[in-house]
């Protein structure tokens, strides 16, 4: 009996050395190679093929499942509940239906028909509210084989659920073991490396050797998210001395963008893990990191970010303007404070293929290691980021017209809504100031059409009377 255990020990043994070699074989050949020498081998544009054709499969099962039970299938609402017009602005409307009801009045009082339109607003807004909208998560068009999404199909044969019971074995038997071990083992090395690099006097070997660390960190950690990410306009690529905006959909936007080039980013000093990677990456490259109570000063703020952005020789600034992360259907209010510095802007535009993995991340339902974890248990994370031209501040505009500007050609270069609505509601009430700017504009209304009826009455009193 002693004998037979220690043979099965044995055998343990050697099984599980086996799988150690096999898993470094994978991480050090087909991962770390590439990562470092900055090749691609082909293996992710064939998994991503892959998963395209089974997700077309199923989707088609799911649909001739749901004709043989005589059930529609119906898809979601991806562009909206409503149909909705043009969008006019409150000037617009209130002339389109005082207009159509042919009102005169001497004073300056609504009429009953301006009720029309804020009433049609308020409908709008409880049925397909925009802002809540921008802060759910994506319906999908077809199943991707996730149980996140599972409830959403509920038109399911036999092989279709023994696919997805051999999705989940995949998923969290192979690809997010290797995915943790890839992402440990890219942390360690980018902390150790960057440390010692930071030790080295100021010069360009330094120089050099930081930008050279913080990219295999980032192609390590781009690795281990499985990350497929598509570059468009490289020749916009941002460069030395400027300020890069972007969209936010989630806190690996800057390991999607830094995958491509080095950035020095603008954050808060954090303690534990991501604080001692702080310091591991001031060390080596030059970041902007603020206590806690220097956050609030802006001047301060302004002025660090001036300093860095006057410097040709450092890498340009990573500013996400929404200051939130949005779902990726549209693109918030962008904050003035960047667009004020008066150096060039290079927007850049992402937009994620939601097929694949859901990479937004809601931080009031679900904090970043939940969210890590939902990413890294997923297919792949799939995106696209464009690099637009450089931007300037024109003469006479001011930083919001600048920003209004450099948020609507983001938006219309990803395909995402351009809405204005601050990215703050989503955790803080509308301010008073939204509502009185309402207020005030209508009043303006009021007044310009008492002014406009006044002047034709004078008109008309001046006007002679004909023979």
């Amino acid at each position: 009996m002693l004998q037979f255990a220690q043979s099965a020990c044995n055998l343990l043994c050697r099984c599980l050395g086996i799988t150690f070699v096999v898993w470094f074989t994978i991480l050090f050949v087909i991962i770390t190679v590439p990562a470092v020498l900055e090749v691609s081998l082909g293996i992710h544009r064939f998994y991503i093929r892959t998963l395209c054709r089974v997700f077309e499969w199923a989707t088609l099962q799911i649909e001739l499942s749901a004709k043989q039970k005589n059930r529609q299938f119906s898809k979601p609402h991806t562009k909206g509940i409503l149909s909705k017009s043009k969008p006019l602005s409150v000037q617009e409307n209130m002339q389109e239906l005082r207009s159509s009801a042919h009102s005169r009045r001497s004073e300056p009082q609504f009429d009953m028909g301006d009720v029309i339109y804020f009433c049609r607003k308020g409908v709008e807004s409880i049925i397909d509210d925009e802002v809540t909208k921008s802060f759910s998560a994506q319906e999908l068009e077809s199943w991707n084989l996730l149980t996140r999404s599972i409830r959403r199909f509920p038109h399911r044969g036999l092989r279709l659920t023994l696919l997805w019971g051999l999705g989940v074995l995949i998923r969290y038997g192979i690809l997010l073991p290797l995915r943790v071990i890839l992402a440990v083992t890219g942390i360690f090395l980018f902390v150790i490396l960057s440390t010692s690099v930071g030790f080295l006097p100021n010069s360009k070997l330094r120089f050099f050797l930081g930008e050279k660390v913080h990219l295999m960190g980032y192609r390590f950690c781009v690795k281990s998210l499985t990350a497929f990410i598509t570059y468009h306009n490289s020749e916009n690529r941002p460069k030395n001395g400027s300020i890069c905006v972007a969209n936010h959909t989630t806190p690996l936007d800057v390991i999607i963008l830094a995958n491509d080039r080095c950035y020095s980013l603008v954050g808060q000093v954090h303690r534990g893990l991501l604080g001692l990677i702080q310091r591991a990456m001031v060390k080596s490259s030059p970041h902007i990191w603020f206590e806690r109570a220097e956050v609030k000063d802006r001047h301060l703020v302004a002025k660090r970010l001036c300093d860095h952005a006057a410097d040709k020789t450092k890498q340009p600034i990573l500013i996400f303007p929404e200051g939130t992360c949005v779902n990726n259907t549209s693109v918030m209010m962008f904050k003035k404070g960047s667009f004020e510095i008066g150096c060039t802007i290079f927007p850049v535009a992402i937009k994620y293929d939601f097929r694949f993995g859901d990479a937004y991340w809601n931080s009031s339902k679900f904090g970043l290691v939940h969210h890590l974890l939902r990413i890294m248990s997923s297919w792949a994370l799939v995106c696209s980021v464009w690099y637009l031209p450089p931007m300037n501040r024109e003469e006479g505009e001011d930083a919001v017209q600048f920003a209004k500007r450099v948020k609507a050609a983001l938006a219309a270069q990803a395909g995402l809504a351009d809405l204005t609505w601050d990215g703050g509601l989503k955790r803080t009430k509308v301010k008073d100031a939204f509502k009185e700017e309402q207020q005030r504009l209508y009043s303006e209304i009021l007044l310009k059409v008492h002014q406009t009826q006044k002047q034709e009455k004078c008109f008309e009193d001046e006007t002679p009377e004909g023979d």
